[in-house]
C-alpha cells in the first residue's frame, strides 16, 4: 500500500473514532500527524510543525479574545440594538445584511478570514439574542464573504487571474466574479427559506428595547426571571442575570450579563448607555477594520494588542475573558490543519491531483478536479488548491474539448464555498465566535453542511459552468 494511500486511510479513521467516540477530533489528528509523519512519511518534529496553522491559532486566539471582552462589557449588545434600528426592526433582514457586508468587505480588497474574523462574532451575538439559527447566521457570513472574494480587485480575484494569465488560458475576471456572486447568493436564498427565514418575516419588526422577540415574552415590570442566572431585572425592561425575563411566550435566548447603567436606560430607548468601557472597546474594534483593511495587517495580532490593551484599562470586564477562548475550537482546527500539512509534506494532494489529471475523459477529469478542489479546501487554503489545480487542468484544457472559462470558474466556486466547513478558516472563525451555544452540536451542524455542499456544488459547477463548454 503506497504511503499516500496510507495516509488517506488513517484520516478517515480519525474522523470515525471522534465521531463515535466524542474525542477531541484535534488531538486525535495531532497523534495521527505524529505517527503518520514518523512512519510513514520519515518526517523530524520540524517537518511535521511545519504545517502547523501559528497564523490562524492567534487570529481564533486574539478575534475570540477582543470580542469575549466585547460581550463582558455589554458593547455587543448595544450593537445588537443599534442593527435593530438599522432595519427598523425587521430582524429577518439582519442575516442579508451580515451577507451584504462581509461580501463588500472582500469584494473591495479583505482576505475572506479577515472580513469573517471582523462580521461574526457581532453575526452571532444578534443571532443569540434574537433566536434565529446560528448556522443561518455564519453560513451567511461565510456565504456573503465568497460571494464578493472573487471581485477584480479582491485577493482571490487578483490571485486566480494572475495564475490563469501565467498559464496563458483564456480568461473573464467579470465571468469568474459573477460566477461567484451568483452561487453564493443563490445558496444563501436557500439557506435562508430552509432555516427559518420565513419565520423570521412572519415576526414582523420587535423594538430594540424588546430584549427578546415576539413570542418570547419580556417582563415589562417587576421582577423578571432570569434565564441564565445571576440576577433579576427589577422594574422596566426585566433583562436580569445572563438572560431576558421569562413571559408567557417563553423564554427569551441568553444574553450577556446586565450591569446597572444597562438597567436604567440609555440612548435611543435601547437600554443600554455607552460608557467609557463601551466606547473604548467600539474604538478598538473599528481600529481592527481600518489596521486589517486599511494597512494590511495581521487580524489576529492585532486583535490580541487591541484585547490587551482593553484589559489592563479595565481589568474587571475582561478578568474572565481569557477563559471564554474557544480553546477547544483552536484544538480541533489546529490538530486537523497540522495533519492536512504532513499530507501536503508528503505529497498525497499532489499524487491525486495528478492521478485525475491523467484521465484520457476530459469532462470526466474535471469534474473530478472540482471534487478534490472542494475536498481539500474544506481543510486547507481554498487559493492553494486552486494554485495547484489550475495548472493541472492545463494539458487537457489545451485539447480544446474544455472550455478554460468556465473550468476555472467552476474550479473557484468549488474551492471556496466549501469554506464554511469548520475545518477551513472560516468556517472555524464562526464555530469560536458563537457565543452561548452548544458548540459540540454547532461544530456538527458545521460539518454535515460542510459536507453537503462538498457533495454537491462540484457536481453542479460542473454542469453549469464546465459542461456547455464556456470559454
Amino acid at each position: 500500500m503506497s504511503p499516500e494511500l496510507i495516509s488517506i486511510l488513517v484520516l478517515v479513521v480519525v474522523f470515525v473514532i471522534a465521531t463515535t467516540r466524542s474525542v477531541n477530533m484535534g488531538a486525535l489528528a495531532f497523534a495521527a500527524a505524529f505517527g503518520v509523519g514518523t512512519l510513514v512519511a520519515d518526517l523530524d518534529a520540524d517537518g511535521i510543525f511545519a504545517g502547523f496553522p501559528g497564523d490562524l491559532f492567534v487570529v481564533l486566539v486574539g478575534v475570540t479574545y477582543l470580542f469575549a471582552i466585547a460581550r463582558a462589557n455589554g458593547t455587543t449588545d448595544w450593537l445588537v440594538h443599534a442593527a435593530v434600528r438599522l432595519v427598523r426592526g425587521r430582524v429577518a433582514l439582519i442575516p442579508w445584511v451580515m451577507f451584504a457586508l462581509t461580501g463588500a468587505l472582500t469584494a473591495i480588497g479583505a482576505v475572506s478570514p479577515a472580513a469573517v474574523a471582523i462580521v461574526a462574532p457581532i453575526a452571532l451575538s444578534f443571532a443569540t439574542r434574537y433566536s434565529i439559527s446560528p448556522l443561518l447566521m455564519g453560513t451567511m457570513v461565510v456565504h456573503g464573504a465568497q460571494a464578493g472574494g472573487f471581485s477584480p480587485i479582491s485577493i482571490y480575484g487578483s490571485i486566480v487571474n494572475g495564475i490563469v494569465e501565467r498559464e496563458k488560458l483564456p480568461g473573464s475576471e467579470i465571468g469568474l466574479f459573477l460566477a461567484s456572486l451568483v452561487a453564493n447568493l443563490l445558496i444563501a436564498a436557500v439557506l435562508f427559506a430552509v432555516l427559518g427565514g420565513r419565520k423570521l418575516w412572519a415576526r414582523g419588526a420587535v423594538a430594540p428595547e424588546d430584549g427578546g422577540v415576539p413570542g418570547h415574552g419580556t417582563a415589562s415590570a417587576g421582577t423578571g426571571s432570569s434565564t441564565g442566572g445571576s440576577g433579576t431585572g427589577t422594574g422596566g425592561t426585566g433583562t436580569g442575570g445572563t438572560g431576558a425575563g421569562t413571559g408567557t411566550g417563553g423564554t427569551a435566548p441568553a444574553a450577556v450579563a446586565v450591569r446597572p447603567e444597562q438597567e436604567t436606560g440609555g440612548a435611543e430607548g435601547t437600554g443600554i448607555r455607552l460608557n467609557p468601557a463601551r466606547i473604548a472597546t467600539l474604538v478598538a474594534l473599528v481600529a481592527l477594520v481600518v489596521a486589517v483593511l486599511g494597512f494590511d495587517l495581521d487580524a489576529g495580532l492585532t486583535a490580541v494588542t487591541l484585547a490587551v490593551v482593553l484589559s489592563t484599562a479595565w481589568p474587571d470586564d475582561s478578568r474572565r475573558a481569557v477563559g471564554e477562548i474557544a480553546w477547544s475550537t483552536v484544538l480541533l482546527i489546529c490538530g486537523v490543519l497540522t495533519y492536512v500539512g504532513v499530507l501536503e509534506e508528503m505529497g498525497t494532494i499532489t499524487w491525486a491531483g495528478e492521478g485525475v489529471g491523467g484521465i484520457g475523459v476530459p469532462l470526466l477529469a474535471a469534474v473530478l478536479l472540482c471534487y478534490i478542489g472542494a475536498i481539500v479546501s474544506a481543510f486547507a487554503s481554498s487559493v492553494g488548491i486552486m494554485g495547484a489545480l489550475i495548472p493541472l487542468a492545463v494539458p487537457f484544457l489545451a485539447q480544446g474539448e474544455i472550455g478554460a472559462i468556465g473550468m476555472v470558474a467552476a474550479l473557484a466556486v468549488s474551492a471556496t464555498v466549501v469554506d464554511v466547513s469548520p475545518f477551513s478558516t472560516n468556517g472555524a472563525l464562526v464555530l469560536a465566535a458563537a457565543p452561548d451555544v452548544d458548540r459540540d452540536r454547532f461544530f456538527r451542524q458545521l460539518m454535515i453542511y460542510g459536507g453537503i455542499v462538498v457533495a454537491a456544488v462540484p457536481v453542479l459547477a460542473w454542469l453549469v459552468l464546465v459542461v456547455p463548454g464556456f470559454g
